[in-house]
């Protein structure tokens, strides 16, 4: 996301991760702060409601960044499965 979007680490304010209830065993942000990014950096995670049928074993990252950017210009990045969510039920 970082780099397809040319995000600079200190334009971040605030990151947010949500996982489905199945994803437990870690918390996501603890990958970023084992990757070295500033303590300062905002980061919370949390669990997408349990909605049947929805897509198992789902990692949402929501990035709040300051840029110039228009909302048309940033690039959404959806892997594996989540590639049904872009047109589909969210």
């Amino acid at each position: 996301m970082v780099q397809a979007n040319e995000i600079k680490i200190d334009d971040i304010a605030a990151i947010f991760f949500t996982t489905t209830s199945d994803l437990n065993a870690e918390f996501p942000a603890a990958a970023i702060r084992e990757l070295g990014w500033p303590q300062q950096l905002a980061l919370l995670c949390g669990h997408e409601m349990n909605v049947p049928d929805s897509l198992p074993r789902c990692l949402r990252i929501l990035m709040l960044v300051n840029t110039e950017k228009a909302a048309e210009e940033i690039v959404h990045i959806y892997l594996g499965e989540a590639k049904k969510l872009i047109g589909g039920k969210i």
